[in-house]
């Protein structure tokens, strides 16, 4: 695990799933968007009884930031009974969008916030790879 700027630190797939294997208090939260949840696939949380959060950081087909994500994702946070001490493990195509979101919910308290480095689908330029690549569970939603 590397630290990011801002947050805690960047995790692979791998590790997010061991993480959220090992707390069942850990919350996976895919930033991606509905086109992508929808045509692409989602995390299979099942095998840890959980079920990812979907919340868009930037909106279809704009792609301008979701003016409400911070008061969706705390609502969520709140019907979940998460609070700053739990684990959220934010997850976009490859990383870029997901590592924005962990340092903003970071700037609001929620100190172990972490980038699913490669996100769901990696990046094959950057050698990164992803929940998907990685042979993870998955399914369209």
């Amino acid at each position: 695990m590397s630290m990011g700027a801002g947050y805690a630190g960047d995790i692979t797939p791998s590790d997010a799933l061991e993480k959220l294997e090992q707390d069942r208090q850990a919350i996976l939260v895919d930033v991606r968007t509905t086109a992508e949840w929808e045509s692409i696939g989602v995390p299979d949380l099942a095998s840890v009884q959980s079920a990812p959060v979907l919340i868009e950081w930037l909106s279809y087909p704009s792609m301008d930031p979701n003016p409400g994500f911070v008061s969706e994702l705390k609502a969520e946070l709140d019907r979940r009974g998460a609070g700053a001490e739990t684990p959220l493990l934010f997850l976009c195509r490859s990383g870029a969008r997901s590592g924005a979101a962990a340092k903003a919910m970071t700037s609001l308290g929620y100190v172990k916030s972490y980038n699913i480095a490669g996100g769901f689908e990696g990046s094959a330029a950057q050698g990164l790879s992803g929940w998907r690549a990685d042979g993870l569970p998955w399914k369209r939603p």
